[in-house]
């Protein structure tokens, strides 16, 4: 609440910038996979023009993603909303970064563990992977090396994350998080 509270106006200012720079309106909402595999409706500020929001892969310099949407996500502005998420209990600070459907919900065996996990804005995974737009520009078929590489190895992050949590952790991936 203290977060949104202090980052309201920076919110505010994304928003319109948002809705400005793609016509439509400033907030996105897509459905995400949550803990124990329930959907919840994630929120973000709108980064692409409007009806490009389709395909869950983004590449580096991806012709949907508007140019103040550029900037929102370089400084990870677009993310701000998710405090909401936050909020509602629907995520945490630190956690597995939550995904479509057709990822986490289809985990198997003792992978399906990580759905205890409350997913979160941050955490391991999501700093190991921080550039994953132009790492996937840079690949013959990013779809499969999303599907097969980066994804089974976020799983892997994801569980030793699990296995070895603590707070002092969890503040040091806020830590880094806010330094990148």
């Amino acid at each position: 609440m203290l977060g949104l509270a202090l980052l309201w106006p920076l919110i505010l200012l994304g928003l319109v910038t948002a809705a400005c720079d793609t016509g439509s309106s400033g907030l996105f909402r897509q459905q995400r996979i949550g803990r124990w595999g329930r959907p919840f409706i994630l929120y973000k500020l709108r980064t692409m023009s409007p009806g490009g929001e389709g395909d869950t892969i983004t590449l580096k310099g991806d012709s949907r993603i508007t140019r103040c949407g550029a900037v929102l996500r370089r400084w990870k502005l677009d993310e701000l909303p998710q405090l909401w998420n936050v909020l509602r209990g629907d995520m945490s600070f630190v956690g597995p970064r939550p995904d479509v459907a057709g990822f986490l919900d289809r985990l198997e065996g003792e992978d399906r563990a990580l759905l205890a996990l409350r997913p979160g804005i941050t955490g391991p995974a999501t700093l190991k992977y921080r550039d994953e737009e132009a790492l996937l520009a840079s690949v013959g078929d990013p779809v499969y090396h999303n599907r097969h590489v980066i994804w089974p190895d976020k799983v892997r992050i994801n569980l030793r994350y699990m296995e070895s949590w603590s707070l002092l952790r969890d503040i040091g991936y806020i830590i880094e998080t806010v330094r990148r």
